[in-house]
């Protein structure tokens, strides 16, 4: 039996026996930043010394990881706060992590101003040498996932496992690839205007069902506006499973990739408009549900950074057929909402910051994945040639080190994603801007 795309969602990802609440989790069936390289939680180690020093070195300090998977960041990060953070990037020749660019000015932007946005954290380096902790961090730190799955049984026993974000958070909230698997409706366009659609969960099979509500259309008309008359018409994409049937406006977030684990990204999405004022293809997905699960994570900080990461797309760029996809098993695979794949669209990261913003009354900065690693010191350069002579073992590890930073970084994968950082009820003097040059269309500058 059909039913809207928000509830068969819900179903097949969190309900009993569903997506990510059974079996061996995401990692088995796409590549996330996580998961990609320990780069990734190495950048995010000097983050939160730079925010532990923001705040004054709290006591306790949080790290909550909203939808952890199996509690892969959380482990990461726990091994390196205990080994010690200094706030400094670990670096090797020109790879891996290596000092952000220097003389960044320390202005706060405005929610109007997204070009050379603030951080909300501290530049490499500008934290003051002589403002030590009074209590090492290791000692101060309280790690908590937030995640619908059990507990794993090998999970280290200094990390809390909840099914709720906890409230009176001071530190670093992250949501890596969360906001785009949390549950929304999709609309067509037709004649009368938007209506929902409806989706068989056993098949995928979509039918057009009545009207939006109040709600929804406001949304829609604040941040999905309806494609433009001057471009050519976009037929609708689909992907086969192998048995000849198809889902209905399956979008690609990026091509399968043979065997291996499929990065879930932002490349590939639709992003010329449509001729006709009135085109049975055009879908909407309705992130609704997306800004008021932000807004109530940030609702959760009292003090500190709330971060997420995931790809998406802003107002000027939404995609005309949509970008509702699945992965199963290391492939894209069409979006049926039985339990057996992940379902995910991408995010209207814009709508989502503006709800995020007016909950925590601090000016957001956005921007990619690129350019948020750089700033924290990552960088994909090769080392130099000359120290594979005097040191062939240090250049390899080096070598293997920038072609992960590499993939961490590239503007067609995972560097493409979207960084959102929203500051909560930190003074305006504590932080510092961390800007970065401008080099491509996805930077800093959107």
């Amino acid at each position: 039996m059909s039913m809207p795309w928000q509830a068969a969602m819900h179903r097949s990802l969190y309900g009993p026996g569903g997506f990510f609440v059974s079996g061996t989790g995401p990692a088995a069936h796409f590549r996330t930043s996580v998961h990609a390289s320990p780069i990734f939680a190495s950048a995010l180690l000097g983050l939160i010394a730079r925010v532990d020093a923001a705040l004054g070195f709290p006591d306790p300090f949080d790290v909550v990881d909203v939808g952890a998977g199996r509690g892969e960041l959380l482990r990461a990060l726990s091994v390196g706060v205990a080994v010690g953070v200094s706030g400094e990037p670990a670096r090797s020749g020109r790879s891996g992590l290596i000092p952000a660019r220097a003389g960044s000015p320390e202005t706060l932007t405005t929610t109007a101003a997204v070009q050379n946005a603030d951080l909300g954290v501290s530049s490499p380096g500008s934290v003051d040498p002589s403002l030590a902790a009074p209590v090492q961090l290791a000692r101060r730190v309280r790690f908590t996932a937030v995640e619908l799955a059990p507990r794993p049984a090998d999970l280290p026993d200094q990390i809390t496992w909840t099914n709720e974000i906890p409230a009176g958070i001071t530190g670093l909230l992250l949501a890596t690839e969360w906001l785009d698997n949390i549950p929304l409706d999709l609309a067509t366009y037709t004649e009368e205007g938007w209506h929902y659609l409806l989706v068989d969960p056993a098949s995928g099979e979509e039918t057009t069902g009545g009207p939006v509500s109040r709600e929804d259309a406001d949304w829609l008309a604040t941040w999905w506006p309806l494609p433009t008359e001057d471009g050519p018409d976009v037929p609708p994409q689909t992907v086969t499973d192998g048995s000849g049937s198809t889902g209905s406006g399956f979008r690609a977030a990026r091509p399968a990739e043979g065997s291996s684990l499929t990065a879930r990204s932002r490349s590939g999405r639709p992003e010329t408009p449509t001729n006709r004022s009135w085109n049975p293809e055009v879908r909407a997905e309705i992130g609704r549900t997306r800004d008021e699960a932000w807004a109530e994570a940030v609702g959760h900080v009292d003090r500190g950074l709330a971060l997420a990461v995931d790809y998406g797309h802003l107002s000027a760029e939404r995609p005309v057929g949509g970008s509702l996809t699945g992965y199963r098993g290391g492939r894209q695979v069409p979006p049926v909402p039985d339990g057996s794949c992940d379902i995910t669209a991408h995010v209207a990261m814009d709508s989502v910051a503006s709800a995020g913003e007016r909950v925590a009354r601090c000016a957001y900065s956005l921007g990619s994945q690129r350019e948020g690693l750089r700033a924290l010191g990552v960088d994909g350069g090769r080392p130099p040639l000359s120290r594979a002579g005097r040191d062939p073992a240090g250049y390899v590890r080096a070598l293997a080190e920038a072609s992960a930073a590499a993939e961490l970084t590239d503007p067609a994968g995972l560097g493409g994603h979207w960084w959102l950082w929203q500051p909560v009820g930190v003074p305006a003097g504590r932080l510092r801007s961390v800007r970065s040059a401008p080099e491509d269309a996805s930077g800093w500058s959107r």
